[in-house]
């Protein structure tokens, strides 16, 4: 419903009486503000038009003329604040456009710990007091060589890789892409001039992490479950078996060490075998928290285990409610299946809570050398032997990709697939003997023997 104007503020038509001649109409303007005084006015548009139609006509042309001038006010506003702005950021430097970029910036705040440290360890140092408008792609190319070559004290004295140099790209441009368009402090990005690492360079760089094999596998699951034969050694509560649930977790699915670091015991159905993957366990900066999986509010993901698995988390549960009574006040519980538990629980700490995931991977780093696996095997390389394993046994690509919740099968295929040579032998014999090369050539083909 229109709302109605008051007294005064309306444009309407009315007929105006004259004498001695015929009566005219005349209309006025809505009460408006002046542009120039910005006083509140309203003023005839003309008293003598011969009928009402006329008027009406004059009204309409009045506001849609008025409508044009508003409209270029507006825009010559905009015009001069952003010239000011233009202004003001003449000085602006690198540094302070990545501090003002970031700090607007809606994202997660596990991003924002990613950006931080490149921005403050790796840009700011080399160009931060260069002035965004002196910035150009050489400038950058320069910048991205230097980290390839120069030994970073936060990398163990070794150059960034291909792909955190590329990284630093994307937050430069991004920073520059703030500050770039028509009527602003640039008009192009000299990001987009400048070299950083190509992909090729990126994935020749990747290093090519260990993987275990099944029997490996089964190998390593047997020892994480052998009791230590200490006296107070009950095979249940003693701390020796702490962390083996967790470690046959990591084995038998393809969850990531966040992801598995978040399962709660209401999301696990017993019946059929399936875990919801809702929460994860998340480093940010120094510290870390429990949050949702996805940022976007997507549904929970879904993966399925053995009777085996589930048998392993029980006697988790079992093990659980034992540390609840033992510590009673001091255990707070978040219904997490891989919770802190009272083991060197420091005082005024709590357990219950989520672990902090650089503390598992120390853990999992003394079980690894203990038991003499591969040096660099980390836990998230767990994941990578699942899913090559279970290509290897030619099970269904289509839910190895969907179990590990990757975007595609091909992706799966591509990343982890280690029997590619093979596959492509397989493929090779089995079309040619489709097209009949074999016959095809036995007649007058010489027979061929391999020579070194």
């Amino acid at each position: 419903m229109a709302t109605r104007r008051g007294n005064g503020q309306g444009g309407t038509p009315v007929e105006i009486k004259r004498k001695g001649r015929p009566s005219t109409w005349g209309v006025r303007t809505p009460e408006h503000e002046d542009l120039k005084t910005g006083e509140r006015v309203r003023y005839w548009i003309g008293r003598d038009y011969k009928n009402k139609t006329e008027a009406a006509k004059a009204l309409r042309k009045w506001l849609n003329e008025r409508e044009e001038e508003v409209k270029r006010h507006e825009d010559q506003v905009q015009a001069a604040a952003e010239a000011e702005a233009r202004h003001e950021d003449a000085d602006l430097t690198m540094g302070g456009l990545l501090d003002r970029w970031l700090e607007g910036h809606e994202v997660e705040g596990t991003t924002i710990h990613g950006y931080s440290p490149k921005v403050r360890l790796h840009i700011k140092p080399r160009i931060g007091d260069m002035k965004v408008v002196d910035v150009t792609g050489d400038h950058l190319t320069t910048l991205y060589q230097q980290l390839q070559k120069e030994p970073c004290p936060t990398n163990r004295g070794k150059p960034l890789g291909p792909k955190s140099v590329r990284h630093i790209h994307n937050i430069i441009s991004a920073a520059l892409t703030s500050v770039t368009g028509p009527k602003r402090l640039l008009t192009d990005n000299p990001a987009r001039e400048a070299k950083p690492p190509t992909e090729r360079k990126i994935k020749a760089a990747e290093p090519d992490f260990p993987t275990l094999d099944d029997s490996a596998t089964a190998r390593f699951l047997k020892d994480i479950w052998r009791p230590c034969g200490n006296s107070r050694c009950d095979g249940l509560h003693h701390h020796c078996l702490r962390d083996a649930p967790l470690w046959s977790s990591y084995a038998a699915t393809s969850t990531r060490r966040s992801e598995t670091l978040g399962w709660m015991w209401p999301l696990i159905n017993w019946n059929d075998g399936s875990i919801k993957l809702r929460y994860v366990v998340v480093e940010e900066g120094n510290t870390f928290r429990l949050r949702k999986l996805t940022k976007d509010g997507e549904s929970d993901e879904i993966i399925y285990v053995d009777q085996a698995l589930l048998t392993v988390l029980w006697w988790q549960y079992e093990r659980q409610q034992y540390e609840k009574e033992r510590l009673g006040d001091l255990w707070v519980d978040h219904d997490l299946v891989f919770a802190r538990d009272g083991f060197k629980l420091q005082p005024g700490r709590l357990a219950g809570g989520p672990q902090d995931p650089e503390k598992v991977s120390a853990r999992w780093r003394t079980v690894r050398n203990r038991l003499h696996l591969p040096e660099n095997f980390r836990l998230h390389d767990w994941r990578a032997s699942k899913i090559n394993n279970d290509l290897d046994a030619k099970e269904n690509p289509v839910e190895v990709s969907a179990n590990a919740r990757h975007h595609s099968v091909g992706y799966t295929l591509s990343r982890y697939g280690r029997r590619r040579p093979e596959s492509a032998k397989k493929l090779a014999a089995s079309s040619a003997s489709r097209i009949g090369l074999a016959g095809a050539t036995s007649l007058n083909a010489p027979a061929l023997t391999p020579s070194l």
